[in-house]
């Protein structure tokens, strides 16, 4: 997987709606962030022109309007994100994670069981 640029807390809230929407257009984008958020539409188009100079978002000009879409896959940065946060946090070991969350009471058992029928379908798969 090739090594993806880098977004901000915000600049994710944008892609989650372009993610969903896309391709969708710059007003498009404000009025569903409006009703999330208390940013100004303003700071939106801010966000917006960061990821595009991040090539995360790239856009076509129809008429007078902006129409983005995304350069990135939802499922490519989630998962790299993911990575990144089980090497940095517990050095990649994903048993360590899964025993604190355990251990801290962080998962209900339907959360318990649902991993269980998991692993049990990757065990009958061949999956170690």
């Amino acid at each position: 997987m090739k090594n993806l640029p880098q977004i901000s807390e915000a600049e994710f809230e944008v892609m989650k709606i372009v993610w969903k929407y896309a391709p969708i257009n710059t007003n498009e984008i404000t009025e569903k962030l409006l009703q999330t958020t208390s940013w100004s539409p303003k700071t939106i188009q801010t966000l917006i022109k960061r990821l595009v100079t991040k090539g995360v978002l790239t856009y076509e000009k129809q008429s007078r309007v902006f129409v983005y879409t995304p350069l990135v896959k939802e499922c490519e940065y989630i998962s790299q994100e993911s990575n990144s946060f089980l090497n940095r946090y517990y050095n990649g070991d994903i048993t360590s994670m899964l025993s604190a969350y355990i251990e801290n009471d962080k998962l209900s058992e339907t959360e318990i069981e649902t991993l269980r029928s998991l692993l049990s379908k990757s065990s009958k798969k061949g999956g170690d």
